[in-house]
């Protein structure tokens, strides 16, 4: 199974970005999915995850800017970013909170304030 993680970019702060990340392999469906975030000197954390069922869970430092979703028929999970704030540049990556997977290039966000 890979995954590859895209959309990311410079934007100003206040403005969106939508991420995707394409799960190539069997059991998509039954996977719960996250995205993740690595900010430079910083440990990788989680920002948000939805479930096979659409069951969405966030992190308090982007709830309400950002929302995670899911198209199973295309095994792809979203992140709608919007409301940046410069504090939100980072490498963002997704990866399976079911069975973790190799975490794959990530895509980069940049904020400019």
């Amino acid at each position: 199974v890979q995954l590859q993680a895209s959309g990311g970019g410079l934007v100003q702060a206040g403005r969106s970005l939508r991420l995707s990340c394409v799960y190539s392999g069997g059991g998509f469906s039954f996977n719960t999915m996250g995205w993740y975030r690595q900010a430079p000197g910083k440990q990788r954390e989680l920002v948000a995850s939805v479930t096979g069922g659409g069951s969405r869970n966030y992190a308090d430092s982007v709830k309400g800017r950002f929302t995670i979703s899911r198209d199973n028929s295309k095994n792809t999970v979203y992140l709608q970013m919007s409301s940046l704030k410069p504090e939100d540049k980072a490498v963002y990556y997704c990866n399976s909170k079911t069975a973790a997977m190799n975490w794959g290039q990530g895509t980069v966000v940049t904020v400019s304030s």
